[in-house]
């Protein structure tokens, strides 16, 4: 049983992902699970991923909201895009149940690296204008999703750092767009990732709606932090990505510190 200080430090870590989300974007869900290991106080890393992904889809779903009203979801190919993926998700959460929980960290934190490296690299890209999901490129816009679902599936994290470049990769869609289409990506992937870890009893369903809670209020008030910082966003990005790979490293220190142990 979880104590209340465990479930208010929940809400604050689904705060802070939140917050993350709507000030820079993709990347941000990926402190998730570090969150509830370190600060929540979770013991099995498959406990934090299968409750973090349902955290993920309902910010994934909330931010789709916003980005369908203003009209830059493509509904068809991020149905594609996402139906492909789902099979990618179903079985990278399979065989992430079956890797031990500290070799599961270790793999997590060198993602996190890669996130970080790819954020910092992308802070400055506009993305190109072109054409949109069709027959040509189909077989491109299924492979790409299978495999961002596969990846996110099997870290229980939205990879909307790969499911944008893989959209603009594979449909030269305009990237506001791509960004809007990703999340119903991501929406999908945290779900059949949540469900697959609930059947073998890994969601603490009370602390993922408390951690849904606390991103709602913390996508707010970073959607507002944004808009105020709207020409500080290149910046921001770099100093997010900064410490994104400062939680890398130390979760491959604790990492390798309780297999030294």
């Amino acid at each position: 049983m979880l104590t209340s200080l465990q479930y208010l430090a929940g809400f604050a870590s689904g705060g802070l992902v939140g917050f993350v989300l709507g000030l820079v974007g993709g990347g941000g869900s990926v402190l998730a699970v570090p969150l509830l290991l370190y600060v929540v106080g979770l013991k099995d890393p498959h406990q934090a991923i299968g409750t973090s992904a349902l955290g993920v889809a309902a910010n994934a779903l909330a931010g789709l909201w916003s980005h369908a009203r203003a009209q830059n979801v493509n509904w068809r190919c991020g149905c594609v895009f996402a139906g492909a993926g789902v099979m990618g998700a179903l079985g990278g959460s399979t065989l992430g149940k079956l890797v031990d929980g500290q070799s599961l960290l270790v793999l997590f934190a060198i993602l996190m690296l890669v996130v970080a490296v790819q954020m910092f690299r992308s802070r400055g890209q506009q993305g190109n204008e072109g054409a949109e999901c069709n027959r040509d490129n189909l077989r491109k816009v299924l492979g790409f999703g299978f495999g961002t679902g596969a990846f996110s599936g099997f870290f229980g994290i939205g990879g909307g750092f790969l499911i944008v470049p893989g959209l603009v990769a594979s449909t030269s869609m305009p990237m506001y767009r791509a960004v809007g289409t990703s999340l119903v990506a991501v929406a999908a992937f945290g779900i059949t990732t949540a469900l697959n870890y609930a059947t073998s009893g890994l969601v603490i369903w009370a602390l993922a709606a408390v951690f849904i809670c606390g991103g709602v209020v913390g996508s707010l008030a970073g959607t507002r932090t944004a808009r105020a910082l709207a020409d500080s966003k290149g910046r921001l990005n770099m100093i997010f990505a900064a410490f994104v790979a400062l939680v890398a490293v130390y979760v491959l220190s604790r990492s390798f510190h309780l297999v030294s142990g």
